[in-house]
């Protein structure tokens, strides 16, 4: 039965029964295992590059130097693999630490206090967090970061108050929300409080500001980023709004895209009959490879709705071949996805048949909602008939795409496209002339090489909505040496063989060979 793989940790200190202690604590949450200890900087390094595990949890002073060795470890483990989420354990609650930590950004890093660490779940939410890119602070370290500048009196009780606000972590437009301003104004009188702290500070002073800014910077990169919104922000329109300041007041852009959405055909029913956390499992693996196939061909991932995915090429930056980008995208979400139907059939679960529909066309682009949560939103018909056009698109395995895209693919031989019979579509009055998407057709025949050379797979299918009679599909081929076989076979689960993707469509159930 599939079950979701627990987060694998590397503990590292020198002190036993710390060490000790910290394993038994996470060993009752069952999302988190401990692969290995570690009881100084060398051991922790080696035990890393050989286990690869997805979080470090480490004390800052160990051998060989007892200084800041955790750290350094860690540091070096993160050059090798970026990836592996660190978290610190300190009986310290001196802020310079956590700043030697956050020195090169704050994603994937934990700094906790070891006498906090029994507190409710607080080191397991640490893993977790820095485990999916995100970062975490002791509150008590917060405190002490901003403990200097206070008890200084330099600022007003308002700006003490905003600067709280943001040391604590909150989002630039929610404190703007909530002191009835712009984030613009917020970030212009965040910046009057470095030059009134820099003006005429002390040597503590100019520490404490230069801390400041280090936790300032780390709040708004992720922010950025897209963590503190929704996480639906994929670099490109991050991107976009660092360099393009009206991007984020609600300016609309009309550009011309690609709008991509796919669906898992009959996943009600599987829902129905599948443990909820089971199927929550399996849908979140589809939707990890669904945003790898959409993010490699260049794509924005829009929305996940369920089992639904929503990506648009073309935005938002505009890009000309935007309607190739999204047939490639479609092509290889099917691939990812038949790899994991594979993988989940030795599980006995089902698999996620896709039907997915693409329309290229114009749209309204802007980053709409509150000033606390704002969404990047397409508007127009094109979305629509994407939806549309994905509905059309049984059964499982097919790609139905807009006249629009089918046009914008001519000259390319990457795909076939075969015109499907006009259709009449909800919210339409008007038919739509929609296209089915295929690899080149083959011919429909396959000369044998020899004995060594078989199974083989060819395609010879025709469109799906051709006469049943006449409607061959992919099969295999197994057949003696200087045969070829033309495989005709019932609609079945799309497969893969020598490279090449084979789609299937409806058809008789016999095979037919002859001497070539």
């Amino acid at each position: 039965m599939f079950d979701m793989e627990p987060i694998t940790v590397l503990l590292a200190d020198d002190n036993l029964i710390a060490r000790e202690g910290i394993r038994a604590l996470l060993a009752i949450d069952p999302a988190v295992r401990v692969v290995a200890v570690a009881a100084d900087r060398d051991e922790l390094v080696r035990a890393a590059f050989e286990l690869r595990p997805q979080v470090v949890v480490t004390d800052i002073r160990m051998p060989p130097t007892f200084q800041d060795d955790g750290i350094a470890g860690a540091k070096e483990v993160r050059r090798r693999h970026p990836g592996t989420g660190v978290v610190v354990l300190s009986q310290f609650d001196d802020p310079e630490y956590a700043i030697a930590l956050l020195a090169d950004g704050a994603a994937g890093f934990a700094y906790l206090l070891k006498d906090q660490v029994g507190d409710s779940d607080r080191l397991s939410r640490a893993i977790r967090e820095v485990a999916a890119g995100g970062s975490m602070l002791d509150p008590q370290i917060v405190a002490t970061m901003l403990s200097p500048v206070t008890r200084r009196g330099e600022l007003t009780a308002e700006q003490e108050e905003l600067l709280a606000d943001v040391a604590a972590g909150r989002p630039v437009k929610a404190i703007a929300a909530a002191r009835g301003g712009t984030p613009e104004a917020v970030n212009g009188e965040i910046e009057e409080i470095f030059l009134r702290l820099a003006e005429g500070a002390s040597a503590g002073r100019r520490g404490a500001l230069r801390r400041l800014r280090l936790l300032h910077t780390a709040l708004l990169r992720r922010e950025e980023q897209g963590e503190t919104l929704s996480r639906l922000l994929p670099s490109g329109l991050a991107e976009k709004l660092r360099t393009d300041t009206g991007a984020a007041t609600g300016r609309t852009e009309r550009l011309d895209v690609t709008v991509l959405i796919s669906d898992v055909r009959g996943y009600s029913t599987i829902a129905e009959y599948t443990d909820p956390a089971v199927l929550a499992g399996q849908l979140n693996a589809h939707r990890r490879e669904m945003n790898a196939a959409i993010l490699g061909h260049g794509g924005t991932v829009m929305q996940y709705v369920g089992d639904a995915v929503m990506a648009v090429f073309g935005a938002p930056f505009a890009r000309p071949d935007h309607a190739l980008a999204a047939c490639r995208a479609a092509s290889a979400m099917h691939d990812r996805q038949a790899s994991l139907d594979n993988a989940w059939a030795g599980d006995g679960l089902e698999p996620f048949g896709l039907g997915i529909g693409v329309c290229s066309g114009p749209v309204a682009a802007a980053l709409l909602g509150s000033e606390e949560r704002l969404e990047y939103t397409l508007v127009g018909d094109t979305v629509n008939l994407a939806q549309r056009l994905g509905d059309l698109a049984r059964p499982a395995g097919m790609t139905v795409i807009s006249d629009a895209t089918a046009a914008a693919l001519r000259g390319h031989r990457e795909f076939d496209v075969w015109e499907m019979p006009a259709r009449t579509v909800k919210g339409r009055t008007t038919p739509v002339r929609p296209f089915q998407l295929r690899p080149p057709d083959l011919g429909g025949s396959s000369l044998a090489s020899g004995p060594t050379d078989f199974p083989r797979l060819v395609e010879c299918a025709p469109p799906v909505d051709a006469p049943v009679g006449d409607s061959l599909v992919v099969g295999t081929v197994d057949a003696p040496a200087g045969l070829a076989v033309r495989p005709v076979v019932g609609a079945g689960a799309r497969v893969s063989g020598r490279g090449r993707r084979w789609w299937p469509a409806r058809g008789r159930s016999d095979v037919r060979a002859r001497d070539e």
